[in-house]
């Protein structure tokens, strides 16, 4: 499939909607505890099984966008936007198949497995394209779309509750609700399928360039710099910190004011949920816009310097204050979203827009490590800290002053970026390009000449 070439006129504000109408389908993953406890009831399931769907589909996310950078890149945005449709959506109804006929080990495969392909494809699907067109707010536009990742859940969550008191919350009804996600989620992702287009080679976009120039550097000589390294652990840590809390937001803001005068309701929690959310999703487009003023490295030493005062302050008197741990809480969700729409920008200015969105799959497997770690840490130690007698806001003290630690460690790594040696920079001719695109996917070195 040939990428879609725009036509003369064609405006460049129609390609973030048709981003988003990917990024607001597959931010549904957000949304799967909605699930969870009609599965855990219907199926008999624990509450560490009724996780496995979830757990599989980031790991597949981060492991398929690594993969499968080279060929989003190669084949353009539809192709790859089409790939998470069909990947996505039958990751649905393989799950409705498991869900009506009760056979578990069908919506792990389904949801966990071949959804999370369609995860990982499309969330890098709309990146390089989006930067080549917004060569001047890679920052904005990029934010955009992924804005539309942390948005999915607030449409998902209550549209797949209501489906559930609708249909049931038996095997059947989980089915049907199943079913109902597929088929929507292939009606809505083909709008941007149809819309998206590729700048012109001829002229450059408004606001651009038009152009391949300046600092330009392959995927496969990216992963052998210091710089990519750096900003991997720079998302590793932002990543975890943050999913540390998103993970367990509701059991967490109950414990620790369980002991108080004034203990938080299971409806003031789903709320606290909610706002988390929501500050996820304003942070991936405002943080990211602001990079564009203020730079990423800067933008950065806000996200973890920021971020380990926030959690400095639950620890400390987040007890005391509902609104203190509320409003820091609000923050931290804020960068962890922040971070996730900033570094596709972050690796434009250190690697140039030559395969960008293959490098940005290989940095996404910071989050896969970054989804097992974060609630491992939170998990493990709260269940450690029950089993000790221990209750309330202690079960999380040691969490938080690990999560400060780590935010301490992506802080180092983002001071330690420079701008990518000359050796590595390479501005391929058309033809060469495509050759060392084809190498890369074949797995086989390039005869490049200056490259390193």
């Amino acid at each position: 499939m040939s990428p879609p070439v725009a036509p003369l006129g064609w405006s460049r504000w129609l390609v973030p909607p048709a981003a988003l109408s990917v990024h607001l389908s597959i931010g549904q993953a957000y949304a799967w505890s909605v699930f969870k406890p009609p599965l855990e009831s219907a199926l008999g399931l624990s509450g560490t099984q009724s996780a496995l769907p979830f757990q599989l589909a980031i790991v597949m996310l981060g492991l398929s966008a690594a993969f499968g950078g080279t060929l989003v890149e190669r084949n353009g945005p539809r192709w790859a936007m089409t790939v998470a449709l069909v990947c996505f959506s039958s990751g649905f109804l393989v799950s409705a198949l498991g869900a009506a006929t009760e056979q578990y080990w069908l919506i792990v495969l389904g949801y966990g497995f071949v959804g999370g392909i369609g995860l990982g494809i499309g969330y890098i699907s709309p990146v390089s394209t989006l930067i080549k067109w917004f060569p001047d707010r890679p920052g904005m536009a990029t934010g955009i779309a992924i804005m539309g990742f942390g948005g999915g859940a607030l449409i998902a969550s209550p549209w797949s509750a209501r489906m559930l008191e609708s249909f049931g919350s038996d095997h059947s009804g989980i089915a049907l609700a199943f079913l109902v996600h597929g088929m929507s989620y292939a009606a809505f992702m083909t709008l941007g399928v149809l819309l998206v287009r590729v700048p012109r080679a001829v002229e450059p976009a408004a606001g651009g360039t038009g152009s391949v120039s300046g600092v330009q550097v392959s995927a496969r000589t990216a992963v052998r710099t210091p710089q990519f390294w750096c900003l991997w652990l720079v998302l590793c840590m932002n990543v975890t910190a943050g999913i540390g809390i998103l993970e367990k937001a509701a059991p967490m803001i109950t414990d620790f004011f369980a002991d108080t005068s004034t203990p938080v309701s299971v409806t003031a929690a789903a709320g606290f949920v909610a706002l988390l959310s929501a500050a996820n999703m304003a942070g991936r487009i405002g943080w990211s816009s602001t990079s564009d003023l203020i730079g990423r490295k800067n933008i950065y030493r806000v996200y973890l310097g920021v971020g380990a005062l926030m959690y400095a302050l639950i620890a400390l008197v987040g007890d005391g204050s509902k609104p203190v741990f509320v409003l820091a809480a609000l923050v931290i969700l804020s960068f962890y979203g922040g971070g996730f729409a900033t570094i596709p920008a972050y690796l434009k200015d250190l690697f140039g827009t030559y395969q960008v969105g293959a490098i940005h799959g290989r940095l996404l497997t910071a989050w896969s490590t970054a989804g097992v770690l974060g609630p491992l840490i939170v998990n493990w130690i709260a269940d450690r800290q029950e089993e000790a007698g221990r209750h309330g806001s202690s079960l999380y003290t040691t969490s938080l002053v690990i999560m400060i630690g780590l935010l301490a460690v992506g802080f180092v790594a983002n001071e330690l970026v420079r701008p990518v040696h000359p050796r590595h920079h390479h501005v391929p001719a058309p033809r060469e390009a495509a050759a060392d695109v084809a190498a890369d996917t074949a797995g086989t070195s390039p005869q490049q000449s200056g490259s390193a």
